[in-house]
């Protein structure tokens, strides 16, 4: 398995689940972000370093780093250059929701920090998992698929151009927007897809839009059909943006990876996360072959910021992916160990009807959070 693709769902009954002890201490950057950012973040801290007790490693040594508001109070910038060199010195970091909405007037026409960090990073790799629970109501209780979003060009302008943002007004009443799409890209981003599909179901769907934008979706498309021909035990599919959502919400289970430009995967993703009960479960990674951001799907949720009633699970779910990453990358069993049960703790909450009240139920975010810690330790 290769660095960014990672496995997805709990482990099977009956899979070696043996401890390992590691010396190696893993340096993870944590960025709390706005809003509920730093309740699901010290929640995510807390799991983390509980199921890496639980399997043996060595305690992580967290590097904080700050983006947003707390950034702009002290830096003077939502993104300060202090947070790029600290993160600079890393290898994975864990980053919070922002939001760049409620930002001075003069940074909320600047990147968001989530997309000027994967920039700068050349995260080129959005990978979201959609997987419904035993014990939340779900409308597709039967996904389990995994979205591959490419994350450095497309149609947002903020991710296709050196320089600018790739959106401009000639005039007052014209707008327009720039989409690239470039072989380079598309090549990477389908490796990842096809690799993570051979470890799963082994069938890749390619959407795409290349009946109404053939040069550009079309070369999406046929970059990612000549990958699939180094991998001849994988299916491969394709299917138009729009008929892919209507397939999705008719019968998710059809889907095992889909691979997509990275407006479509970004409206694809919530659908799915939608479909599998809630935001609040929607995790996400975003990676290169040698840096990995665990950054769950949902925003900053500012109304909720500081009353103990946000949902941890993505954030936890995407530090477990995390955390396969690193151990992929690094031939680290006991990383993967841990992610797992987090993985299997989460998913044991929710079977014994535990939720927060975005799911229904009436758990605080850290009375969540300790039931998810104590399940940690149950192989």
């Amino acid at each position: 398995m290769s660095a960014g693709t990672v496995p997805v769902g709990p482990v099977r009954a009956g899979e070696d689940d043996r401890v390992d002890v590691v010396n190696r201490t893993v340096r993870l950057g944590l960025i709390e972000g706005d809003g509920i950012g730093p309740e699901v973040v010290a929640s995510t801290r807390a799991v983390v370093d509980e199921a890496m007790a639980a399997v043996g490693a060595a305690p992580v040594d967290w590097v904080p780093a700050l983006i947003g508001h707390r950034a702009i109070e002290e830096f003077g910038h939502p993104v300060p250059e202090a947070t790029l060199r600290t993160l600079e010195e890393l290898d994975a970091w864990i980053l919070g929701p922002h939001d760049n909405a409620s930002y001075p007037p003069e940074f909320r026409r600047t990147v968001a920090p989530g997309g000027a960090i994967r920039k700068h990073f050349g995260l080129f790799a959005n990978i979201r998992p959609a997987r419904a629970f035993a014990g939340v109501r779900a409308a597709a209780p039967d996904i389990d698929l995994v979205i591959v979003r490419e994350n450095s060009e497309g149609f947002y302008a903020d991710r296709n151009m050196v320089a600018g943002s790739g959106e401009f007004r000639p005039t007052a009443e014209v707008a327009l927007a720039v989409g690239v799409v470039t072989r380079r890209a598309t090549e990477s981003i389908a490796h990842e897809a096809f690799r993570l599909a051979a470890t799963r179901r082994k069938r890749v769907t390619i959407v795409h839009k290349a009946n109404v934008l053939p040069m550009t979706m079309g070369l999406f498309r046929d970059v990612c059909r000549e990958v699939g021909h180094a991998y001849p035990g994988v299916e491969v599919l394709d299917e138009h943006v729009d008929a892919a959502a209507a397939h999705l919400v008719r019968a998710p289970a059809d889907f095992d990876v889909v691979v997509t430009e990275n407006m479509f995967g970004d409206i694809l993703s919530d659908l799915a996360g939608e479909l599998a009960g809630s935001l609040g479960t929607a995790p996400s990674l975003n990676c290169s072959a040698t840096r990995a951001m665990a950054q769950a799907v949902h925003g900053a949720a500012p109304t909720l910021a500081g009353h103990n009633r946000a949902n941890p699970v993505a954030s936890h779910l995407s530090a477990a992916m995390l955390l396969h990453w690193l151990s992929a990358r690094d031939g680290d069993p006991a990383l993967g160990r841990a992610a797992t049960r987090i993985e299997n703790a989460v998913a044991a909450v929710f079977a014994a009807g535990i939720a927060t009240a975005d799911l229904g139920g009436q758990a605080s975010t850290s009375e969540f959070t300790e039931q998810v810690r104590a399940r940690v330790h149950k192989r």
